[in-house]
């Protein structure tokens, strides 16, 4: 069971960084196609009588050339596909957790990259990678290592970034985070109870810089929740509003609840 979990955890934190990958990725390559001219203006010289040489005001002719938005989104998801599996494992799995908990990783990464970083990430990636983003760039010696290590740079900055307190977080919950509702007051809920912080520590259930971490409930789904678990039981078991939303007692309150309204006044 906690092999299952643990694996699935890795599986949703590298899914999560990939997306975040891609999207580093593409900004310089979307800034390079936009920068490219999609209009080429053609002056077309009179035939009327008159001047000979009169030019008519520029018309703008289409570029055949113009990159197609999806096109370059096909090219960027498989590039960032192709670069992303290539990166070292710990790379592909690091979070601002791991990294804090973790003094090895420190050298390794930080912001910047250090250039040996970048150079073992870069020289370690599969030949084909290097030969797509080189056929798609007009001068690949120069432009290649820098897209490259914006992306990277940019990758691990907002991965090493520490998340804001829980209190800021309010604004990013767009309803409660079980029953989904969103015109009620939200309450947050620790996810692991501050009581047990110190037995937390001890019996190393979790590190840390992972104390704070929260969820924004209703006032109702909050109640049950701290009805159906223990202190301890919430600490160990049930830290994430995915872990919470693997009780079916959870499931069916949410369900439940969440068909509960209010009448205007």
């Amino acid at each position: 069971m906690a092999n299952r979990h643990h694996d699935a955890e890795i599986q949703k934190i590298e899914d999560a960084n990939f997306t975040l990958f891609r999207d580093c990725l593409s900004a310089p390559l979307i800034e390079k196609s936009s920068s490219k001219p999609s209009i080429k203006q053609k002056k077309v010289r009179s035939n009327r009588s008159g001047r000979k040489t009169a030019i008519k005001p520029v018309v703008a002719v289409e570029d055949k050339s113009e990159d197609d938005a999806s096109e370059l989104a096909e090219f960027v998801d498989y590039l960032a596909e192709e670069i992303f599996t290539s990166l070292p494992s710990d790379l592909r799995t690091l979070t601002y957790s791991i990294w804090i908990n973790t003094p090895s990783l420190h050298k390794t990464y930080s912001i910047p990259l250090p250039e040996s970083t970048v150079s073992h990430v870069i020289n370690t990636m599969a030949p084909s990678v290097m030969d797509t983003l080189s056929a798609y760039l007009s001068d690949p010696q120069l432009e290649t290592n820098n897209i490259l290590v914006r992306a990277l740079n940019a990758y691990t900055e907002t991965l090493l970034t520490a998340p804001p307190p829980p209190s800021l977080t309010k604004d990013k919950a767009s309803g409660c985070e079980l029953c989904e509702r969103s015109w009620i007051p939200l309450t947050y809920h620790h996810l692991i109870p501050r009581e047990m912080h110190q037995k937390v520590l001890k019996r190393g259930w979790h590190t840390e810089d992972q104390l704070g971490n929260v969820a924004w409930l209703c006032r109702a789904c909050h109640s049950f929740v701290h009805r159906v678990a223990s202190n301890e039981e919430l600490a160990r078991d049930w830290y994430t509003v995915e872990r919470l939303e693997e009780r079916e007692d959870v499931i069916a309150f949410a369900n439940w609840v969440g068909g509960v309204r209010w009448k205007a006044r």
